[in-house]
């Protein structure tokens, strides 16, 4: 009806009726832009107004209304967009950084995962077993008032052992020293690590003695393996060692000017493992090499590894054998002091009382600032344990320790870069790791040599020092030893950085650490026997042990054996079998024929055996 009114009103007030409807329309307009929702009532009238005027058309409040819920719904299309958009940048940018510091989370994962895939136990039930028998006995059984098993446990159980004393220091068959005219000088060049020269070096004086020459310090090749630079002086004291050996053998640390400039290759001189058997017999070198001495007088022997047997010398040049070894070579001050703090720290005392830290540290057996800290007392027991489960061993031994394809490619590889003879045989021969297992020629992993432990009776607060570098496959392989025993250390926790920084580059140095560690021990632990490290320090022990430096020797072949039938044997048969195979090997008896004088020194020369009328034979 408003809108039929307006139109018959006549051109006359068509103006009148414009300008109303443009002031209405402009206030409708800035009132619409604050309060649209007011408006709502004139919606209809404002629609008749326009069809009215034809093609008149004017901004209604519903206009506006529209108009601002697109713009609304645009703006938050384009804010849901920015945001997502900004969320994906920070998602992209963190991911980016835990790549850069983390090697990316999804990296992480998956090496967890691989990990803990690489850890491999072998024994399964009986790992098992021991776990339970270790937590269900956490400590000894005591019997009548007295810990009879944990007294065993730490002790010499056959008492012979205490009648047997060194000798090699004060028995001397000569009063005089060596002969001022001799048939000339002998240089060594030793390979291997450190307890591989260590024997070079005694058995070359005592192919000095026997050839009558002078001995030049003996000097100590680079390995590939070993990668130690260390010369005589920077492991053993130079003087002491000249000085000691005076009455036995002349030593000077170079060869004479008129000597040092000769080709030895090229006049014959040069001597090379190949050209001397393996444990050779002395009246090989008396053949063989004394003819060149006389000649050229001088011989370079060039590697030097095990060349001179034992059965066949005599017992004054054995007694030289253990008089270097035993005596002669003392580690230098550095090394004494590093591992006095060392042992030290393991006993948690402030001094130092047996016989063999004399002869390990001689004046460095004290460190003050430690001591005064720490009030003498009764020292905490530890249990050394040579883990010889690095990957040169490993790689070695042609075993296999259960890590599937994947172990065998990275040992064949190991083997073609640092032993390619081997490697070359491997690819004319087939060697069955079962049957190296069933030999007793593999060495004993950390789960095994836990499994020994528990079986004779430690308990979980056993305190372990481990000796040897790094072991092959890292956490993962030690972890079956470590649920057994978790109070495991290495000189690295024991000492701190800066005191082991002087020996960080350089096996030698450190291995000679690991030598104290396991000579001072309460028990040493042996999972290799065919190891240098462990064969010298189980004779040290015997020899300066006095009857009072128990060693556990597991019979390999034996207990590959007890392991092959695990999945029937018991808990109580596992341990009865373990214990008669250790303590077999620590019946006293002198060295049986073919054994090593370094690893068993109860040999005439070298150590004697107190009767009970106080004589002493050997």
């Amino acid at each position: 009806m408003e809108g039929a009114s307006s139109s018959a009103a006549g051109g006359s007030s068509s103006s009148s009726a414009a300008a109303v409807q443009g002031s209405r329309g402009r206030e409708s307009g800035r009132v619409g832009a604050t309060n649209i929702g007011r408006l709502r009532p004139g919606k209809q009238q404002h629609a008749t107004r326009a069809a009215g005027v034809g093609i008149s058309f004017s901004v209604t409040p519903w206009h506006l209304r529209v108009f601002a819920a697109i713009v609304g719904l645009m703006g938050c299309v384009l804010l849901a967009a920015s945001l997502a958009m900004s969320a994906l940048h920070q998602v992209q940018f963190r991911n980016a950084a835990i790549s850069r510091n983390f090697k990316g989370l999804q990296e992480l994962k998956q090496n967890i995962v691989r990990r803990e895939q690489v850890e491999q136990i072998m024994h399964g039930r009986l790992l098992r077993m021991a776990t339970s028998a270790l937590t269900k006995f956490p400590f000894p059984a005591v019997q009548n008032g007295s810990e009879s098993e944990d007294f065993a446990l730490w002790e010499e159980p056959y008492k012979q052992a205490r009648k047997w004393k060194p000798c090699a220091a004060k028995h001397s068959l000569a009063d005089e020293g060596p002969d001022e005219i001799n048939n000339g000088f002998i240089l060594v060049s030793a390979n291997g690590g450190l307890n591989q020269q260590r024997v070079a070096v005694c058995n070359a004086v005592v192919v000095a003695a026997l050839l009558n020459a002078t001995l030049v310090l003996p000097r100590f090749l680079y390995s590939s393996v070993w990668k130690d630079t260390s010369q005589f002086g920077n492991i053993y004291q130079e003087d002491y060692f000249v000085n000691y050996m005076k009455n036995d053998v002349r030593i000077v640390k170079e060869l004479p000017a008129r000597l040092q400039s000769l080709d030895l290759e090229a006049i014959g001189s040069q001597i090379t493992d190949m050209e001397i058997s393996k444990e050779a017999e002395p009246s090989e070198f008396v053949k063989s090499i004394l003819p060149i001495l006389q000649q050229n007088g001088v011989v370079h022997f060039l590697g030097f590894g095990n060349r001179l047997g034992f059965d066949s010398v005599p017992v004054h040049l054995q007694r030289l054998r253990c008089r270097c070894n035993f005596h002669a070579l003392k580690f230098v001050p550095e090394l004494q002091q590093a591992g006095s703090l060392l042992v030290q720290r393991l006993r948690q005392v402030s001094a130092m009382q047996t016989e063999m830290d004399k002869q390990l540290f001689g004046n460095n057996m004290l460190d003050t600032a430690f001591a005064e800290n720490h009030a003498a007392g009764t020292p905490n027991r530890y249990l050394a344990l040579h883990m010889r489960f690095e990957e040169d061993m490993v790689a070695y031994s042609l075993c296999d320790f259960g890590g599937g394809e994947e172990e065998r490619r990275e040992l064949q590889a190991y083997r073609e870069t640092h032993f390619p003879a081997l490697a070359l045989r491997l690819r004319n021969t087939t060697v069955s790791p079962e049957e190296q297992r069933s030999l007793g020629r593999c060495p004993l992993t950390p789960e095994e040599a836990g499994l020994v432990l528990s079986a004779l009776g430690y308990d979980r607060r056993t305190f372990i020092y481990v000796a040897g570098s790094q072991i092959y496959g890292g956490a993962p392989r030690l972890r079956p030893l470590t649920r057994l025993y978790p109070n495991l250390v290495t000189k690295e926790d024991i000492l701190t950085a800066d005191e082991l920084a002087p020996f960080k580059n350089f096996s030698s140095r450190l291995a000679a650490l690991d030598f104290i560690s396991c000579a001072s021990a309460d028990v040493f632990a042996v999972t290799d026997s065919g190891s240098q490290l462990s064969s010298l320090v189980s004779g040290y022990r015997i020899y300066h042990g006095r009857g009072r430096a128990p060693t556990l020797h597991p019979n390999r072949k034996r207990y590959a054996q007890v392991l092959s039938e695990e999945g029937s044997i018991a808990w109580g048969g596992f341990q009865r079998r373990v214990r008669q195979m250790v303590d077999e090997y620590k019946r006293v008896s002198p060295r049986p024929r073919g054994r090593s004088v370094y690893r068993q020194p109860r040999t005439p020369g070298c150590m004697c055996r107190a009767g009970g009328d106080g004589s002493v034979d050997f």
